[in-house]
């Protein structure tokens, strides 16, 4: 049996649970929040037997979501660590029952801190190497969010640089531009075609690959994987997440190859990267 390499997968997107905190108070159902969330991403990213740590969440995003500062609160922040309105505009809450702070607080306490908690432990306990948040996209941009109506890449990883992974002024990249540009050629051999793979776009990276970076040194990536590459078309809130689990059998084999690669021919030959001559 091949080693378990020293990597922690984050699947902070796959849950469609409701806390009993928020029962009684959720306006959408099962069908609608499977949707909403990043379907069937833990088997997707399920690699448990192949590398040190694999951390999902049994929480729905739309209640929860654990890839935003713990400080963006509604109704100022539609986007939020908890939403008062889906992507499509839907409302998440029964009227008149949104959750007040105490309420968000207790979600915020028994849901949120715990995930970014045991994060940290395995980031030290583990002896992890590289970090991976993995998430899935949409085909196409949502209203309000800045590729609107655009076409999506197959797959994004980000870095928080620029478009080829290179640090923006001011900013701190989470990995060395070197570890993504080739990460993204290799997937470009598995997924031919032009703009098929990108760098930082339509997504720079999120809380959780910014915020662990920051607090352990620890490169990170995160990785989009578009939705159409395993979702056959009429999926919607109405109908939930259509999966082929062929394609995302298939798929997550694929994804699992160019990691194992990626990590034997570049993160393994630079254990402990020189941080100043990247960030």
């Amino acid at each position: 049996m091949p080693p378990v390499l020293p990597m922690l997968i984050s699947i902070p997107h796959g849950g469609i649970g409701i806390p009993d905190e928020a029962r009684e108070r959720v306006a959408l159902g099962i069908t609608a929040l499977s949707y909403y969330s990043d379907p069937f991403s833990g088997r997707l990213f399920g690699f448990e037997e192949k590398v040190r740590a694999v951390m999902g969440a049994s929480v729905s995003r739309v209640i929860v979501d654990l890839n935003r500062p713990p400080y963006h609160l509604p109704p100022r922040r539609r986007d939020g660590v908890v939403k008062f309105r889906t992507s499509l505009g839907d409302p998440v809450w029964k009227d008149g029952m949104q959750p007040d702070i105490q309420v968000i607080h207790r979600l915020l306490m028994h849901h949120y801190f715990p995930y970014h908690a045991e994060i940290d432990m395995l980031l030290e306990s583990e002896k992890i190497a590289v970090a991976l948040d993995c998430h899935s996209m949409v085909p196409v941009g949502l209203p309000g969010q800045p590729d609107e109506g655009k076409a999506r890449p197959l797959i994004c990883l980000s870095n928080n640089g620029d478009s080829v992974g290179n640090p923006r002024s001011g900013v701190l990249c989470t990995c060395p531009p070197r570890w993504i540009s080739v990460l993204a050629e290799m997937f470009r051999e598995h997924f031919p075609g032009e703009r098929s793979v990108a760098i930082n776009h339509p997504f720079s990276g999120g809380f959780i690959s910014n915020a662990h970076y920051w607090h352990k040194g620890i490169p990170w990536v995160q990785i989009e994987v578009n939705r159409s590459l395993y979702e056959e078309e009429g999926s919607s809130p109405a109908h939930g997440s259509l999966v082929d689990l062929k394609r995302l059998k298939s798929l997550s084999e694929s994804i699992w190859e160019v990691l194992e690669r990626w990590y034997h021919e570049v993160v393994e030959g630079e254990p402990d990267p020189d941080l100043s001559s990247w960030g």
